[in-house]
């Protein structure tokens, strides 16, 4: 587990299902900028948590809590890319956790213990060029743009632009 001052970065228990799909999963703002679709029913965020869960196992990735409620409010995580070169693999927290400073906390922690536990000496993020909220959490934790890709969302096949951004750490 990691910690800030308002969050943790933990892997879930199947018991959080239900937080993760009241607070993220079902949402479609939450999904549009993601590569994930939302979830819409009970069952279908059970068998996500039971997903999750495998996924998650051994992994750089988390759930993300926000102490004062101790609710699971979203995700996190990241991938060694190269050598000492680590990228984050999605951070998104849900819509009513939107605007709080929540993103810039979790992107300045996952740099944290990429350096610290993985040895890393400089992290990507990315981000599409139209979701100006996490381009200026990006921005807002001192990373530089670098190039930007031509990319399809595979979930309906439409064309949009990822940026990435880097810092050294």
């Amino acid at each position: 587990m990691y910690e800030t001052n308002r969050l943790q970065l933990k892997h879930p228990v199947f018991s959080d299902w239900e937080g993760m799909y009241h607070n993220l999963w079902r949402h479609p703002e939450s999904a549009k900028y993601m590569l994930w679709n939302v979830t819409t029913s009970d069952e279908d965020a059970q068998e996500r948590m039971r997903r999750s869960i495998a996924f998650q196992e051994g992994k750089p990735a988390w759930f993300v809590y926000e102490k004062s409620s101790g609710e699971p409010i979203g995700f996190a995580g990241f991938r060694e890319f190269a050598p000492g070169v680590f990228e984050d693999t999605g951070i998104a927290v849900g819509p009513a956790f939107v605007g709080k400073g929540y993103g810039k906390e979790i992107l300045n922690l996952l740099t944290r213990i990429a350096k610290k536990e993985y040895g890393a000496v400089r992290f990507i993020a990315s981000c599409r060029s139209e979701n100006q909220a996490s381009k200026g959490m990006i921005l807002g934790c001192g990373f530089r743009f670098t190039h930007q890709e031509n990319r399809i969302d595979h979930r309906d096949e439409t064309p949009y632009v990822l940026e990435f951004y880097e810092k050294a750490l």
